[in-house]
């Protein structure tokens, strides 16, 4: 079985190196956080779509990991996995003019974001990107079953309330 050319602790090296590339993007987090933020609470987003980046960050607050975290390098990847792909999901649902609005809102400029969600998708094998563009459908057969619940109402009124009285 031939090996490939990068075996080892050398392709560890390079895995690290390239994600080395990524660290301008956390100037921009921020940035992107305000971007979601101002999303999370526009009222013309199916909540089934929002309910996508809170299942990432219930796992990212679980204790519970698919790769535990301290397995050096790995333990971390698999934390940023799910948020890259609950990010990417979640904007893919935006309708492009409501992305357009919050970003000149926002005075962000949409050609960088593509570039910057171009370059973190790298970070998550094409596999996985494929399998997890499943999720929409099910986070919205969920979706529809909190709907009915009364859950989104109730969840709705809370945070308006507590935006106001900040």
């Amino acid at each position: 079985m031939p090996r490939s050319r990068r075996a080892g602790p050398a392709r560890g090296l390079f895995r690290t190196l390239n994600y080395l590339a990524f660290v301008p993007l956390a100037s921009r987090a921020p940035m992107y956080g305000r971007l979601l933020w101002s999303l999370l609470r526009d009222e013309r987003i199916p909540t089934a779509r929002k309910a996508i980046l809170g299942l990432a960050a219930g796992y990212l607050a679980s204790p519970i990991d698919l790769v535990p975290d301290f397995v050096p390098v790995l333990g971390a990847l698999d934390d940023l996995a799910v948020a890259v792909l609950a990010i990417d999901l979640f904007l893919e649902s935006v309708p492009d003019a409501l992305l357009e609005e919050k970003l000149v809102e926002l005075g962000m400029d949409r050609s960088a974001l593509e570039r910057d969600m171009s370059q973190v998708r790298r970070l998550v094998p094409r596999p996985v990107r494929r399998l997890v563009r499943r999720l929409p459908d099910l986070v919205d057969g969920v979706g529809t079953l909190v709907q009915r619940s009364g859950v989104e109402r109730r969840l709705r009124t809370w945070i308006l309330k507590e935006e106001r009285s900040a």
